[in-house]
């Protein structure tokens, strides 16, 4: 059995593996729990037929991992789990890192997936960040469509995520610092600067209850 950690979820880790000895957790931190097996950008190991490639993305925390994973012999997409880095239509806050680390994570790590890998992240926040991505860009069809589905989504009782990453370059703010209205609403021309000033614009965001 397996365990995958990152360092802001592995508050319960020693109970687990208490409860389950001989589970496996991975981590790319030390501060992890229970930790078991340290990891680094692209280690991998599998887990059954799953394939699993580690990939560093420091920012919200200095040992954030994402996990990408494929499956022998199947036709689905890949999936990546982002845990704190990467959300629909969001990103994590710069807790332990810069704006340059989080543009290289969503920009050169995950941003470089395949368009069709599945999103799995750490929280559901969908709603409020598509409003501040509406905020960024209020002409934006793609956050309007995304926004209205997340709505009635949540209403029915079901999840947001996944979403992929080809979906989050056309509505996610952080994931469209190079686009021209992104940096206009950010006073920017820049991408790394833009990043820093909308996540600080984000920080103290004031969601509208529409």
């Amino acid at each position: 059995m397996y365990v995958f950690s990152f360092r802001d979820h592995a508050g319960g880790n020693e109970k687990l593996v208490r409860l389950a000895p001989g589970l496996k957790v991975y981590g790319g931190d030390d501060r992890v729990g229970a930790l078991t097996q340290k990891i680094s950008h692209y280690s991998t190991f599998k887990v059954g037929s799953l394939n699993v490639k580690c990939l560093f993305t420091p920012c919200h925390t200095t040992g954030h991992i994402c996990y990408f994973v494929t499956k022998d012999n199947s036709s689905e997409p890949p999936a990546v789990f982002t845990g704190d880095t990467l959300f629909i239509g969001g990103c994590g806050k710069f807790f332990e890192g810069t704006a340059d680390e989080m543009y290289k994570a969503l920009i050169e790590v995950l941003g470089r997936l395949p368009s069709e890998t599945r999103v799995y992240c750490g929280h559901e926040y969908t709603i409020n960040n598509l409003k501040f991505a509406r905020h960024v860009e209020p002409n934006n069809e793609a956050i309007r469509k995304k926004l209205a589905w997340a709505k009635e989504t949540y209403d029915n009782g079901e999840p947001t995520i996944p979403s992929t990453v080809g979906e989050e370059f056309t509505y996610n703010p952080f994931m469209r610092v190079r686009e021209k209205s992104v940096q206009d609403h950010a006073g920017k021309t820049d991408p790394i600067d833009t990043m820093r000033s909308i996540r600080k614009e984000k920080d103290n965001f004031r969601v509208p209850k529409d």
